[in-house]
């Protein structure tokens, strides 16, 4: 998988050994290899934001991650996480997710990386939509949705957000 990158960032796949290090560690700094060669990241203990819970089933899984890390090129720091939840499905809807360091929320870097993403993700064998779920109460999410041009389709519930808004995109 090619990394991808934006104005501000750098989007590598996330490595199982970095997943297997935030799990024993808070914070920790990683060498990666990236196209234009080795770039050593600071992970601090904020990364991955909300993201975090999904490490122990990535590390179980053994293969892909099929998420990315948020890198800030310029401070060689992780911002963040975005990857496909789940999908695509037998509609093509492929479900993605995100999370980023609380002290990075407002920095326009989940906007930046969606835009960056949501055209590799819209070009994958047998997606004619990407989704994405945000609690109610999380209107920024929302707002970098709408700005990639997502559209509110429905609303969903789940034991541990509570009421959902649903979003999709049209292509």
């Amino acid at each position: 998988m090619p990394t991808l990158s934006s104005a501000r960032l750098l989007l590598p796949e996330l490595p199982l050994s970095v997943v297997q290090e935030r799990l024993e560690q808070n914070s920790f700094s990683a060498g990666l290899v990236l196209p234009d060669g080795p770039l050593e990241v600071t992970f601090p203990a904020s990364w991955p934001g909300d993201a975090l819970p999904i490490f122990p089933e990535l590390l179980r899984s053994g293969g892909s991650t099929r998420q990315f890390v948020l890198i800030d090129r310029f401070l060689g720091l992780a911002v963040g996480l975005m990857g496909i939840k789940d999908g695509p499905d037998e509609h093509g809807d492929l479900e993605i997710g995100y999370g980023l360091n609380p002290e990075c929320w407002g920095e326009g870097y989940a906007t930046e990386a969606l835009q960056a993403l949501l055209p590799h993700w819209q070009a994958s064998p047998g997606v004619r939509h990407v989704t994405a779920e945000t609690s109610v109460s999380n209107v920024a999410s929302g707002r970098v949705l709408e700005k990639c041009g997502f559209v509110q389709v429905g609303e969903d519930w789940n034991q541990d957000d509570g009421p959902l808004l649903v979003w999709a995109t049209v292509f």
